[in-house]
């Protein structure tokens, strides 16, 4: 196995407190749990629960430098849109950079809910027939737009200021309203960015393609969400080899010098790369739980952690036995909290620790 120290980055993969019972009910994880129960503790961060990031975006972010405990706002910070765009293919340069993703924006009773937008279905030839409306409204407000994704743009301008956005899945299914990007030294509503927000939605009302969408019974994309915005600096990456979809990560990899490639399906797939390759730790972020997380959906939670157990813990426990991994480390994220453990062959032998799984899951 070309892999001595094995790091598995794992979004969304504790549920909070309170949904731990439903969630654990009727799981099957022997590996994962004995695995848990050896491993030694390495970072516990409880989180806050109206911070605007999350856990393994945060993560991510520190490990690689992107933010460092002298940051000022360094508790909530993951200024991750330079290296998205540079992932997707732009050019970050020096300039202050946020993503903004098109979204459905849902009228509640009282108030406005975002939905998550992984769930929108939005096809490319969408994406680039709303960016050719909005483009000229985002441009005519003096703000440079760089849009090498149909799905993901990038803004920069002098007059956007400094932003404080929440990530999309932070705020899906919540009240919008303390989650609108804010000015991140006032902590007041921002103007630009409400102006902005609003010229794109006016081009957007009755836009064709949203009549077409809801006669096919499908949400309209009637607004735009800001979130990562920051800068480039210079990074390090504490790993030799990344494998990751999530452009973040992806981004911080080219940044620091890696390049990354996209996780394989199982840790067998992932043993028959190149001995070349062995020098150094591997990370693989693995987003098999992020879209049940978010809707609440259990039971499929549940599946996604048994897929899991028998690609990646089974053979992962299989190999810390024979010798062949010499170090696993898990870092499980929930919408708050995170643990980082670390388990090796000896670890194993140490019958006397016993950590259950639903353990973990107190944030």
């Amino acid at each position: 196995m070309p892999v001595r120290h094995l790091h598995l980055l794992l979004p969304f993969a504790l549920p909070s407190a309170a949904d731990a019972a439903t969630a654990l009910h009727g799981l099957e994880s022997a590996a994962l749990d004995r695995l848990l129960a050896r491993a030694t503790l390495e970072e516990r961060v409880i989180g806050e629960d109206f911070q605007r990031t999350l856990p393994h975006e945060r993560w991510i972010a520190r490990r690689f430098g992107a933010v460092t405990p002298a940051d000022q706002r360094y508790a909530d910070d993951a200024p991750l849109a330079p290296f998205m765009l540079l992932a997707d293919g732009g050019t970050p340069g020096d300039a202050r950079w946020a993503c903004i993703e098109p979204v459905h924006v849902r009228i509640a009773h009282d108030h406005l809910v975002l939905i998550d937008p992984d769930t929108l279905g939005v096809h490319t030839e969408e994406a680039r027939a709303l960016l050719h409306t909005a483009r000229p409204v985002i441009e005519e407000l003096g703000v440079t737009l760089q849009a090498p994704t149909p799905l993901r743009w990038y803004v920069s301008g002098e007059a956007l200021g400094a932003l404080a956005g929440a990530s999309p899945l932070r705020a899906t299914g919540r009240n919008i309203e303390i989650w609108l990007p804010h000015e991140a030294r006032t902590g007041e509503r921002s103007r630009a960015w409400m102006k902005l927000q609003n010229e794109v939605q006016m081009a957007w009302f009755e836009h064709p393609l949203n009549l077409e969408r809801e006669s096919r019974g499908l949400p309209a994309i009637n607004s735009i969400w800001l979130h990562g915005q920051g800068a480039m600096r210079p990074v390090e990456s504490p790993f030799a080899r990344v494998m990751s979809n999530a452009a973040a990560t992806r981004g911080l990899a080219l940044a620091a010098g890696v390049k990354p490639s996209m996780p394989p399906e199982s840790l067998a797939s992932l043993a028959s790369l190149s001995q070349d390759d062995a020098q150094g730790a591997t990370l693989v972020e693995l987003d098999a739980f992020s879209a049940p997380f978010i809707e609440q959906d259990w039971a499929r939670w549940n599946d996604s952690l048994k897929t899991l157990e028998s690609a990646w813990f089974a053979p992962a426990l299989q190999a810390l036995g024979d010798g062949s991994l010499g170090r696993l480390s898990l870092t499980l994220c929930g919408d708050t909290g995170s643990v980082t453990l670390s388990v090796t062959r000896s670890d194993l032998r140490k019958f006397w620790r016993r950590r259950p799984i639903a353990a973990l899951f107190i944030e």
